[in-house]
């Protein structure tokens, strides 16, 4: 028979581990109830973005508007007619179905005197040059569809290059800078930008319709992953208290 003296430090080391265990194991429930939260919020944010890209278009001036009352206006259709400015456009490093290239940014002036940068579209990086894309070029005023979308005000993260408005190559969309860099006042420039929809350019280039709308959501793969870490840690105590009792009787 197991003497006392043997049988106390058997249950202080069992104490010490599920003191040390239990707080573990609510950190490991609190992360996943807190991915399950983000993962209605995706989901939700998800099918409000569908929502809105399914939409009827709606004049520029409506856009402007709501963006000028603080209400969120990223990817609602919009229609903008104007002409536009092709020695002006800014290039925005980027990536399109595997290739890398830039997104052309290119301002559209407008009958009220003031302009607004679209998003034309993706080109392969041997075709920044407009000059190998004439046909791309449109002189005559033309309507644009597209979606409403808004610039971050400042460098998403440190890990972004600085912008080169002397090379005319953007890692982000600095509007102001973009605009400065154009020659157009920023304060005649509006503060969003639209991205052109999939309606082919003449010649081919750029290449619309480069929207990502297919955010990522692996908040339930996240919460599985720590509800299982979770689960599993209530496995092994059972487990060891189960084996401890047994020593002990």
């Amino acid at each position: 028979m197991t003497s006392d003296v043997t049988k106390s430090p058997s249950r202080r080391s069992s104490w010490l581990l599920l003191a040390l265990s239990l707080p573990t194991l609510i950190l490991l429930l609190i992360l996943g109830t807190w991915q399950v939260q983000r993962l209605q919020w995706k989901e939700a944010l998800l099918d409000r973005i569908n929502e809105r890209v399914a939409a009827e278009p709606v004049p520029l001036e409506e856009i402007a508007s709501a963006h000028a009352a603080g209400a969120d206006i990223e990817y609602r259709p919009v229609t903008v007619s104007g002409r536009l400015m092709n020695d002006r456009e800014r290039h925005y490093l980027a990536t399109w179905q595997g290739q890398s290239g830039f997104f052309v940014h290119t301002p559209l002036a407008l009958e009220d005197g003031r302009s607004i940068f679209v998003n034309r579209g993706f080109v392969p990086y041997d075709r920044k040059d407009p000059e190998t894309r004439p046909a791309g070029q449109m002189e005559d005023i033309v309507q644009i569809g597209g979606l409403a979308r808004t610039a971050p005000e400042e460098k998403p993260s440190f890990i972004v290059p600085d912008n080169t408005p002397d090379k005319n190559v953007f890692y982000w969309k600095d509007l102001d800078a973009m605009a400065a860099s154009a020659q157009l006042a920023p304060e005649d420039v509006y503060p969003f930008y639209v991205d052109a929809d999939g309606t082919p350019n003449p010649g081919g280039l750029p290449v619309g319709g480069v929207t990502r709308i297919d955010l990522p959501n692996s908040h339930l793969q996240y919460a599985v992953t720590w509800y299982g870490l979770a689960f599993a840690l209530v496995i092994v105590l059972a487990f060891w208290f189960l084996r401890r009792n047994d020593h002990d009787a």
